[in-house]
């Protein structure tokens, strides 16, 4: 994985789904920071981009998945100031802020998978039953 690739991909699927500047920054500030955890931690893995429909307002799904050595407490990870690296220690839980959707499975020894979504006009609102 490329992190340049992968912040010139995000930003122009990104554009091409009709997100604003401001959203398409967060998202690659995101992706970035997702890949950067990817190659320094996971030595190395892929990204998935999948474009989601939401009628007028679609999304994009953005997986990050590597065989690397997982993450033994989660929920530490992903509080701010926490770091195993020589970073700031705003990796994850920073990620999970600017996005609309953040989930992440690790298992030590297995790797780890994180998913973000991002919709264009927010998340979508579950439809409501006609009476």
């Amino acid at each position: 994985m490329d992190l340049a690739w992968v912040r010139q991909h995000v930003r122009q699927a990104a554009a091409g789904l009709g997100f604003g500047l401001v959203d398409q920054t967060k998202l690659v500030t995101a992706a970035s920071e997702l890949a950067r955890n990817t190659l320094v931690h996971g030595g190395g893995g892929l990204m998935e981009s999948t474009v989601l429909g939401a009628g007028a307002a679609p999304g994009l799904r953005l997986t990050f998945s590597d065989g690397g050595p997982g993450i033994p407490d989660v929920e530490r990870a992903l509080g701010d100031g926490y770091t195993s690296g020589g970073g700031l220690g705003l990796g994850l839980g920073g990620a999970r802020r600017l996005v609309h959707e953040f989930s992440i499975d690790s298992r030590p020894g297995e790797g780890t998978a994180v998913t973000v979504v991002c919709w264009t006009a927010g998340p979508p609102r579950p439809r409501e039953e006609s009476r």
